[in-house]
């Protein structure tokens, strides 16, 4: 017994030093004061409750095993609105998780970088089941999740984005000087995001890797999208916009959306196993070296169309650049009106709609799509199989 009671205690005495300290906090004061002690393993819990006027960056630096958690004290009851002109939360310290807030009826400004949550410079950080309904951008092309600067290896997951107003959901930020690596967005759900107010209808993408696809689409990312839910999202013609390179979008699924998967940029991504259903469009594909794969399309006008551009290849300047070498295998496509399009957008003449000082591109999309190889896709109950449009 005596042996026994020496074990238990000496357990006892390991676990709790295993535990970490938990600071329960009410206010963006009592907030800061525990980031700054919190060390690995330890938890900000804050207290349910309805917060507006929250700013804070938060610098925590846990381990893989024992990350410091910001949390909820009951997730969907704290609860954050208002204006926001800075970023309400960011982290730009190492594996920090951020869990269990609802952010509603904020309104997002620009001019002083405003946003809901940033991961900055940040290593192994993580938001998770997180809601953000019904906050909407006051500038266009805002978006109110964003992963930036020289971070590496963040995640975005199980977390919801319900009908937010006029913004872009979520944003990987790609600089000339700063392109955040292995990002993983997996797991969310999209939601009802009607059409948004902006010029051209352009700025309401849900996920967004990379801002720059003229000058900066070369950037390699290795961002991964997968396993989220895209349902009634209207927001702009790229419900996916991808503008950078060597990224993954697998087993996403896209219901009734008002728009497409978009490679509007970059080269050598992947598109697998993913399933499109009703709404007006697939993937559409520019640049070089894509793989489509595995993909179900059913209900829509046109399932893949790979499109023309005004250069080619990986080192052209071009506003498009022509899609090639792209491979496109074992793909699903039914009761489509066009399976696949080869050769769109021919002959589009983009004449005074883009700055051709700051993009030094031709201004014609006339450079048509070649080299790419299709190969069992299976497609059925469609009017057109595969138009070919490139002469």
């Amino acid at each position: 017994m005596k042996h026994l009671l020496i074990l238990v205690s000496s357990l006892l005495f390991t676990l709790s030093g295993m535990a970490g300290n938990i600071y329960k906090v009410a206010s963006p004061s009592e907030f800061k004061n525990a980031a700054d002690k919190a060390v690995a393993g330890d938890e900000i819990v804050i207290a349910n409750g309805n917060y507006t006027n929250w700013e804070s960056t938060v610098n925590t630096n846990g381990t893989s095993t024992k990350p410091v958690i910001i949390r909820a004290e009951t997730p969907g009851k704290v609860v954050f609105s208002g204006d926001v002109n800075k970023p309400v939360f960011q982290l730009t310290g190492t594996y920090t998780e951020i869990s269990g807030l609802t952010f509603s009826g904020c309104n997002v400004f620009k001019a002083q970088g405003g946003v809901l949550i940033e991961l900055k410079n940040s290593k192994y950080c993580r938001i998770t089941a997180c809601t953000f309904t019904k906050n909407a951008a006051k500038d266009q092309f805002l978006p109110i999740v964003v992963i930036s600067g020289k971070g590496e290896s963040n995640r975005v997951d199980h977390c919801s984005f319900i009908s937010n107003i006029d913004n872009q959901e979520l944003q990987v930020k790609i600089t000339a000087d700063a392109v955040p690596q292995h990002s993983l967005i997996d797991h969310n759900d999209f939601k009802d995001k009607d059409k948004v107010s902006w010029k051209v209808f352009n700025g309401g993408e849900c996920v967004q890797i990379g801002q720059d696809p003229v000058m900066l689409g070369t950037q390699y990312a290795y961002s991964i999208v997968r396993d989220n839910h895209f349902t009634r999202c209207n927001g702009e013609a790229e419900v996916i916009s991808n503008k950078s390179s060597g990224n993954k979008y697998i087993n996403n699924y896209f219901t009734d959306c008002q728009g497409e998967l978009v490679m509007r940029g970059g080269h050598d991504c992947l598109i697998d196993s993913n399933t499109f259903k009703g709404g007006t469009g697939g993937i559409r594909v520019n640049g070089t070296h894509h793989i489509i794969t595995n993909n179900t399309l059913d209900g829509l006008p046109i399932g893949i169309r790979l499109m023309y551009g005004m250069a080619k290849g990986k080192t052209e300047i071009g506003f498009y650049i022509a899609a090639s070498d792209c491979l496109i295998k074992n793909n699903h496509i039914t009761n489509c009106t066009t399976g696949i399009l080869i050769g769109d957008s021919k002959n589009a003449d983009w004449t005074g709609k883009f700055d051709t000082k700051k993009y030094p591109s031709r201004t014609m999309q006339d450079v048509a799509p070649f080299n790419n190889t299709l190969t069992d896709n299976v497609i059925t109950g469609t009017k057109s199989p595969v138009i070919r449009n490139e002469n």
